[in-house]
Parts: structure tokens; sequence; C-alpha cells
């Protein structure tokens, strides 16, 4: 995929993937900017349950607007790969920062929490820092 365009994102290197989708580091054309680029496998850009749930993930993680979540710029599908286009943000993954205890940067996460949002403005807590 490096190298490849997918609608007027250029693709320039991966930074990690799951069981839902691969994401890469892109530069969208039109915006000359830096984006981090999520897209179904092959496997599943052809189920219609996949691409619902992508949309889904797009919709609901486009109505946050906090410093520790990256802004969605775009959700949709060309050269039949669906994608979520959404803000570059450099830094640690958030394996490596839980691996560290947390980001000593950011008072009151001495531990990594994670939180899962269930609707907009609310979340839950799953991790208790230890």
């Amino acid at each position: 995929m490096i190298g490849q365009s997918i609608g007027h994102y250029r693709i320039s290197g991966k930074l990690g993937e799951g069981g839902m989708g691969v994401v890469y580091k892109a530069e969208d054309t039109k915006l000359k900017r830096p984006v981090a680029l999520k897209l179904l496998p092959e496997t599943l850009s052809r189920e219609p349950q996949a691409l619902a749930r992508l949309e889904r993930e797009a919709q609901a993680a486009s109505v946050l607007n906090h410093p520790h979540t990256c802004t969605i710029y775009e959700a949709g599908e060309a050269e039949g790969c669906a994608y979520i286009a959404m803000e570059y943000v450099e830094g640690q993954t958030l394996r490596a920062l839980a691996a560290s205890g947390g980001d000593s940067a950011s008072p009151g996460i001495g531990s990594a929490q994670f939180l899962l949002p269930c609707s907009p403005g609310h979340a839950v807590n799953l991790a208790a820092p230890v």
C-alpha cells in the first residue's frame, strides 16, 4: 500500500493494524497535511456489517471534541477501499504508553487509564489507576 493513493490520500507508511483495520500515515494531497488513514482489510471491505461498523465508528468519533482525541476529517470509499481519514498525531502508541505506566506530562494519568466512549459526552472507565 505504501506509495499508493486512496482518493486524494497518498500513503507513506504503516502505523498499526488490528482486527478491524490497518492504519497508515498518509498525505492529504488536496490540503497538503499529514493524516492517519484507517482502511478496512480486503477481507472485510465487501461485508455490509463491517462497512456499517466503520461508518458508526467515524460518526461516533466525529462528535468527540477533546484534547486527547483526534479529529475525524472524513469517512468515505475510494478505489474499493472504505476509510476514515483523521488527524495524524505524532507520538507514542497507546500500547507503548500503557507499558511505560502512563505519560508523566499528563497529570492525573499516572498510570494508563482507558476510556470507552459510549455516547457523545459519556465514557466508561475500563481500568482504574494502579
